[in-house]
């Protein structure tokens, strides 16, 4: 039966700093370093092991899939970077301190932003600093001016079911290295968790989540690889 890892990226500097981030490229934190190689420790003393990888365009995820591997010697892995698997764009909100914004809007207006289901946050304003058009990894792509967990799901649902799911019904174990969101996308497919209850989910930084999966694709069985950082599963 297939093994399912879901790995989000160690805490980036925007993390430690407090600000939205989405599709802008920050690096990881010493921390967020530390947590990678730590879930490298944890998943090589499990025993895990992979026959392929996916992770998304942005540093941070990529950088905590390969600090990982590099602890588990499986750096040789293919690995398949795709910009379905980013973070949920912010919109006007990015780069935006998460604080400093709630006292302007109102903790309840941000709340609403973060965890709706299909309320994003304001578009990014055309001219940003933050603006993605010229970026190369993007070419030929219509970028999201801002996404709501919603529409997030929308673009990465089919990538799971063209480029993911086959391979895990063929019997191969993978790993995905991502983002608090477009993980929570996955969980609530994998474990069908209702459009109002999936925003409570919450996906630590840099602890595995490993999912044993029937040759259907259903949930045997899952579990964080370090209890004590461990969030709450949606019941199988």
């Amino acid at each position: 039966m297939p093994t399912l890892v879901l790995l989000r990226h160690g805490q980036s500097q925007w993390n430690l700093e407090n600000r939205f981030t989405g599709w802008w490229d920050v690096d990881l934190s010493e921390q967020g370093i530390g947590e990678a190689r730590a879930a490298g420790n944890l998943m090589r003393d499990k025993g895990l092991d992979f026959d392929c990888c996916f992770t998304s365009v942005l540093t941070r995820a990529i950088r905590t899939l390969h600090l990982a591997l590099h602890t588990m010697d499986r750096l040789w892995l293919p690995v398949t970077k795709d910009w379905r698997l980013n973070e949920r764009h912010y919109g006007g909100l990015t780069g935006l301190n998460k604080k400093e914004t709630a006292a302007k809007h109102g903790d309840d207006q941000v709340k609403i932003w973060r965890r709706s289901f299909d309320i994003p946050p304001p578009d990014l304003a055309a001219g940003s600093e933050f603006d993605l058009a010229s970026d190369p990894r993007y070419r030929g792509i219509d970028i999201p001016k801002t996404e709501s967990l919603k529409t997030t799901l929308a673009r990465v649902l089919p990538y799971w079911e063209s480029e993911i799911a086959p391979k895990l019904k063929a019997g191969e174990n993978i790993v995905i290295a991502a983002h608090g969101n477009s993980l929570r996308a996955i969980v609530k497919h994998l474990f069908q968790v209702p459009d109002s209850e999936i925003t409570e989910v919450e996906i630590p930084t840099g602890n595995p989540l490993l999912i044993d999966l029937d040759s259907t694709l259903h949930v045997r069985s899952a579990r964080y690889l370090d209890p004590a950082r461990a969030k709450p599963l949606p019941k199988t």
